[in-house]
């Protein structure tokens, strides 16, 4: 079993991740930070980031992804082309749009961005309506030490998640529970049976009443089907 050796990866809240690197680059995935009531973190306490990666264009995901790579003007964004293209409205210019089935290569980690099922409308001030922002993805994060991650995004249960599990192998998940938007325990619990992941952790729950998926629920459904372990994550805490 691959583990993440010396890179660190801590759980900001909702569904936003900072992943320090054996080289000590810094990747934050979906950045909401300001307004997020799941945590304390400010784009300032953050700090230096390298790369800002986006799984679609929905408030709680894009965040303060503009704000982040103003402070940090060598920080290269990573998205969808349309985002990539708002992103690039807004004026900013390190920035490196995919989109599904395609990867990007980095010193020290591949991106692939694969499906989800899920909106990605991006609601902008200077909009009257919601700004089209592609479609939906995930992110598959495999490191240099080929340690492999699976930022799940926003998304419901679909087949080809077993099409994820075989061509990646994802070592750990981070998996949407919380029903209304997203997979409710149940559907995240028959995802698990596709995806075979070693670990999971449970996200975009319990930021709003309506994300009412049970993380504890979840965590004693999976680990008593299979021998994955749920590791329940507190914003700050990092997985170990």
């Amino acid at each position: 079993m691959n583990t993440p050796g010396n890179t660190k990866i801590k759980y900001i809240g909702h569904s936003t991740f900072l992943i320090e690197l054996e080289s000590k680059k810094k990747l934050i995935i979906d950045p909401w930070l300001n307004d997020n009531p799941s945590t304390n973190e400010t784009p300032d306490s953050i700090g230096d980031v390298d790369f800002v990666l986006i799984t679609h264009g929905h408030f709680d995901h894009v965040g303060d992804s503009i704000e982040i790579l103003k402070k940090n003007k060598s920080a290269i964004a990573i998205s969808n082309f349309e985002i990539g293209q708002w992103l690039g409205k807004k004026g900013l210019e390190n920035l490196s749009p995919m989109s599904h089935g395609g990867s990007q290569y980095f010193d020290d980690f591949t991106v692939t961005m694969v499906n989800a099922i899920h909106g990605s409308g991006i609601s902008d001030t200077e909009s009257e309506n919601l700004v089209y922002g592609g479609i939906a993805s995930g992110l598959v994060i495999k490191l240099s030490n080929n340690f492999c991650i699976y930022h799940a995004g926003d998304t419901s249960v679909f087949g080809d998640m077993e099409i994820i599990s075989e061509l990646y192998k994802p070592d750990l998940c981070m998996i949407p529970i919380g029903d209304h938007f997203t997979m409710g325990v149940d559907e995240a619990l028959y995802a698990t049976k596709l995806l075979k992941v070693n670990d999971y952790i449970p996200i975009h729950y319990g930021t709003f009443p309506v994300l009412t998926g049970n993380p504890q629920q979840f965590k004693e459904k999976v680990e008593s089907s299979c021998d994955s372990k749920v590791h329940i994550l507190k914003p700050g805490d990092e997985y170990k």
